[in-house]
């Protein structure tokens, strides 16, 4: 990234203060998003991802009219070089964010996300009713040379009532508060992927 990381925190952090949601492009560097979409395509093609569901124990459940994505949850103890670089970055935010704006941000959870061809996720937030740990939304992109025509935009429903759009080009980030912001998946007419995960609280 050209900006100092910090400074880049900044930004982020003012916009997620002012407008609710804050994108950082270019989080991830070229040689990060490829080697992670690499990654993600490999072990889809193992067969080690699920089919996402809704709710957590007892009430999750599967409903491909909900959502439509395969996931695989990732070890934040992992000695693959990029995604140890991805985590060392997320921590670098934690951190920040623990000493700007006093979240008590404890630790983080990630999964890949693969996203088939017209599959969605519909409008939720991000906070199980159990459980209020999941302080921050946080989503990376992994798709290489992204076009507005595939679609699969990530809608942000805003406290004023207004949404915004945003494209998952590759190696952006987005990130927002998990229990304050409802927000979708529109179809895509690639596969799309991500880094999806959540900053949590003790």
């Amino acid at each position: 990234m050209a900006m100092p990381l910090m400074e880049i925190f900044d930004t982020l952090i003012d916009n997620i203060t002012e407008q609710g949601y804050g994108i950082l492009d270019g989080f991830l560097n070229p040689s990060e998003l490829k080697s992670l979409s690499q990654i993600l395509r490999q072990r889809h093609s193992d067969g080690a991802f699920k089919t996402a569901g809704i709710g957590q124990g007892s009430e999750h459940q599967v409903k491909a009219g909900i959502r439509g994505d395969h996931i695989l949850w990732l070890d934040e103890y992992s000695t693959d070089p990029a995604e140890k670089a991805f985590f060392e970055k997320i921590n670098d935010l934690i951190q920040y964010l623990n000493r700007t704006c006093f979240l008590g941000l404890r630790d983080f959870e990630f999964h890949y996300a693969l996203y088939p061809i017209g599959t969605f996720y519909k409008r939720h937030l991000d906070r199980f009713r159990h459980d209020s740990r999941r302080k921050m939304s946080v989503i990376c992109y992994l798709n290489e040379n992204w076009e507005p025509t595939d679609g699969g935009e990530l809608v942000v429903y805003l406290s004023n009532g207004e949404s915004i759009k945003v494209s998952p080009t590759g190696g952006r980030l987005v990130c927002f508060e998990a229990d304050k912001l409802e927000h979708e998946v529109l179809p895509a007419t690639r596969e799309r992927l991500s880094l999806t995960g959540w900053l949590r609280t003790y």
